[in-house]
């Protein structure tokens, strides 16, 4: 299935992140081509000021996270880090890294990674932290700093939950590269395409997403990540509360409804 949007011209953050909506898909690029598109101090502060302003917009309905040129990320920029004055200003820059990782999920849509080649090191993490991930073939993922005598321990929070147990504890004690079949065998990806239909295959599942209600989608995605956090009791507990009130919804009452009545639903 070929692309039919035309996209509008991106609109850049500070000519690090570039941004274009594709009806109820905002499509977020990390741009810095001839850096692998390492997270810099700035860019990372463009992309959490970007999901700031996509968690409060309600025309976005889906996320696509993607890098330009050759590599999806290469993870922190280490000449960036190596130049900090201080152990403060390396923890505050960490931080940060941090709060983009929860923001991504904290946003009430749902975020899919369009991995478009390289992701190692933080690029791996945000790979592991979106929601979803269609993955080229030609990609390759890798946390690989213990080969630098640097443990990827910001990584290793959305790997772990990613993946099982042992396989992450290859990937973080080797820091030995995996390819795209590799990381859908191990659930690091759910789709594995041609280098040429990673986008394609990006909107085809956001699409599939867009048919959804937005609000269920919202409550279910948070739902989702708190219980992963709670002991089995609690996460019973949350669900029971959260799928009641879910059935109270609006969105909820019609699919119901539409499915009762054999006609396709038309959500609120």
């Amino acid at each position: 299935m070929a692309d039919t949007l035309a996209p509008p011209a991106p609109q850049a953050a500070g000519g690090l992140l570039l941004r274009h909506d594709e009806q109820g898909i905002a499509v977020l690029t990390l741009n810095r081509p001839r850096q692998y598109n390492a997270l810099s101090g700035e860019l990372l502060l463009a992309l959490e000021g970007a999901l700031s302003s996509v968690a409060a917009d309600e025309a976005v309905r889906v996320v696509i996270l993607t890098g330009a040129g050759p590599a999806f990320c290469a993870g922190h920029d280490l000449k960036e880090m190596r130049a900090l004055p201080s152990q403060a200003d390396v923890e505050a820059l960490f931080a940060r890294c941090s709060a983009v990782m929860r923001k991504l999920v904290a946003l009430p849509q749902p975020v899919i990674a369009a991995v478009n080649g390289l992701a190692t090191a933080a690029g791996c993490q945000l790979v592991a932290q979106c929601d979803l991930a269609v993955a080229s073939q030609d990609a390759r993922f890798a946390v690989s700093g213990i080969n630098l005598g640097l443990f990827c321990s910001t990584p290793a929070v959305p790997l772990s939950r990613n993946l099982g147990r042992k396989r992450a504890a290859e990937m973080l004690f080797t820091g030995e590269f995996i390819d795209a079949e590799t990381a859908l065998d191990w659930g690091l990806v759910n789709r594995a395409v041609p280098a040429d239909r990673v986008m394609e295959a990006a909107r085809d599942l956001a699409n599939s997403l867009l048919a959804k209600p937005r609000d269920a989608l919202a409550l279910g995605k948070a739902l989702f990540y708190r219980q992963l956090e709670a002991g089995l009791a609690a996460a019973y507990d949350d669900a029971s509360r959260t799928i009641a009130c879910n059935f109270a919804a609006p969105s909820a009452r019609e699919g119901v409804a539409a499915f009762l009545e054999k006609r396709p639903p038309a959500w609120p």
